[in-house]
């Protein structure tokens, strides 16, 4: 491998071999200096030994030395000329130095090192190889020719000096073109880099969904926009703690649990909006959300830096909200073709095999007969509430959302609800609302609650207080209401399809009650979701256990409301 002239290399190496052009020029200005210096001062010496005027030598090469300087810098064009043309003069220069001097035993054969190494770096090998060739001729010629004259006996000298001069430009030649070979490469791995860079930061700012590259102390260290938008973050510089934001303390606290254990990839939080006035100067990255809370599905995922000292994780965060939009824009565009006729073609027949069952049940005393009708009675209720809540769906009623004291309406509808099931009276507990009102229809409020107790009381334990419904309010006069139990929590993967239509986990549900309590509340300007939350203590042994509780967030009124009594 030889090393190229500048023009076959990129553009940082022709810098390169420009920037140590000049590094060669400046050395050859101090060399011209000291021998100028030197040899000046040298009355008996050197300066006396032959015809020349050796001062006057070294003054013509500093001139050019400088010249060479100036030239380099401003006429940046032609590199082997301007290279070569000073090794001619270097060798010029330093050949009558060196006879002057009086051959060999001058000591300045050492001086051809400077412009032979400058020419092994810069220039081909074969370049290099004919400039040393061509200064082991001159020297043995000298050497011979005073030993012809009878002035001399140091050939062997002069050979050694040759010798050690094409060793040199050898191994020079070899390193400088190794070193050409690895800044070369560096260079193409730079450029490779800037483009996948480019790449990432074309993807991060188009794909949808968001993504936040974190490190191991909940430092925030990047976020495309779409994670700025779910987040409710703004600005360029995004470097804050998770911690420091208080909304974003749901997050910060999946993220901790995944670091704990990072089986449990996956996780659902919900980031609502930002209420603390006092806190918003705690990062100029955080813009406080007012008006909007976000459902996200964020799934964890550890960087492989190389290096245990520098830690990063990326989240990558999904808005469920819009995903469930989607699945129920896709399911309801084949129901809305089923609607139409659903009530000729399946309530009619239901009809008939219900006042069928019916008649039978009178004519049979069979046990084994009385259960199979009851099984298929039991089917005919199930289907014909499955078509009633397919109906419900295509009614668009107005809502009459006329402000409703909440207190007694929680009340009313508990007894209501005990009296059905059969419950204790404190198996339900509902926190004190005080004179708080919200603007919703009462028979659209009753029919979701309705909802979101009977799922209740499948999973609670029976205790007291085991279901609880609790009014919050926040200082941006947000007003929610919270139905939770003492049960397990949902799973994430039941959790992705809550709110589809016609997805159900139980095999007497029909998959729409979820549904339909959202739409209700949609119809009165609110809304229900769901979040999972954190109780410390909540087993025997202190520890703290995951659960999860539905959410329906009233309206804003627009009259200043009472104050509610915070749960």
């Amino acid at each position: 491998m030889t090393t190229h002239p500048p023009r076959t290399l990129s553009a940082e190496s022709r810098d390169t071999f420009w920037r140590s052009l000049q590094t060669m020029n400046g050395a050859r200005v101090v060399i011209a200096a000291v021998l100028l210096v030197y040899l000046s001062f040298d009355s008996h010496g050197l300066r006396g030994s032959g015809p020349f005027l050796y001062a006057e030598i070294c003054v013509a090469y500093l001139a050019l030395a400088v010249g060479f300087v100036l030239t380099a810098a401003y006429v940046r064009r032609n590199f082997m000329l301007q290279l070569m043309t000073q090794l001619a003069c270097d060798l010029a220069v330093i050949s009558l130095l060196y006879l002057a001097g009086g051959g060999v035993r001058s000591g300045l054969a050492i001086l051809y090192l400077f412009p032979l190494a400058g020419c092994a770096i810069l220039a081909p090998l074969v370049a290099a190889l004919f400039c040393t060739a061509t200064v082991t001729l001159f020297m043995l010629a000298e050497s011979a020719y005073r030993v012809f004259v009878g002035d001399g006996e140091l050939v062997l000298q002069s050979g050694l000096y040759c010798a050690a001069f094409f060793g040199a430009v050898l191994v020079v030649n070899r390193l400088a073109a190794r070193r050409i070979g690895q800044e070369e490469l560096a260079v193409q791995r730079g450029i490779e880099i800037s483009v996948q860079q480019a790449v990432n930061r074309l993807v991060m700012a188009n794909v949808g969904d968001g993504i936040v590259v974190i490190g191991a102390d909940g430092q925030v260290h990047a976020g495309n926009p779409a994670a700025q938008q779910m987040l409710g973050l703004a600005g360029p510089d995004l470097r804050f703690k998770l911690s420091a934001a208080p909304a974003l303390q749901p997050l910060a606290q999946a993220y901790a649990d995944w670091r704990a254990d990072p089986a449990q990839h996956t996780s659902f939080v919900t980031i609502k909006p930002y209420t603390d006035a006092a806190l918003e100067g705690v990062t100029a990255a955080w813009s406080a959300r007012r008006d909007l809370a976000a459902h996200l599905k964020v799934r964890f995922a550890a960087a492989d830096t190389g290096d245990r000292a520098i830690e990063r994780s990326v989240l990558f965060l999904q808005d469920v909200t819009g995903i469930e939009n989607q699945a129920q824009q896709l399911k309801l565009a084949s129901m809305g073709r089923l609607t139409a006729s659903i009530a000729h073609e399946v309530r009619n027949p239901l009809s008939a095999i219900g006042h069928a069952t019916a008649l039978l049940g009178e004519d049979l005393d069979s046990a084994v007969h009385l259960r199979l009708l009851k099984i298929v009675g039991d089917n005919v209720a199930r289907v014909n509430r499955m078509v009633e809540d397919i109906l419900q769906l295509s009614r668009k009623v107005q809502p009459h959302n006329e402000p409703l004291a909440l207190a007694g309406f929680l009340a009313e509808l508990k007894a209501e609800f005990e009296d059905t099931h059969g419950l204790q009276r404190d198996v339900i507990g509902i926190a004190d609302a005080g004179p708080a009102t919200v603007r919703f229809d009462p028979l659209h409020l009753r029919e979701v609650i309705l909802n979101l107790l009977n799922n209740a009381v499948r999973y609670a334990s029976g205790a007291p207080s085991s279901i609880r419904l609790v009014l919050v309010s926040d200082k941006l006069r947000h007003m929610e209401l919270h139905v939770q139990d003492d049960g397990p929590g949902i799973s994430p993967e039941v959790r992705a399809h809550l709110f589809e239509p016609f997805y159900t986990t139980s095999s007497k549900g029909t998959g729409l009650g979820l549904y339909l309590a959202r739409e209700l509340c949609l119809n009165n300007d609110a809304m229900l979701d769901y979040e999972y939350r954190f109780d410390a203590g909540a087993h025997l042994d202190g520890s703290r256990s995951s659960s999860g509780r539905f959410v329906i967030t009233f309206a804003r009124p627009t009259a200043a409301p009472a104050s509610p009594v915070l749960a």
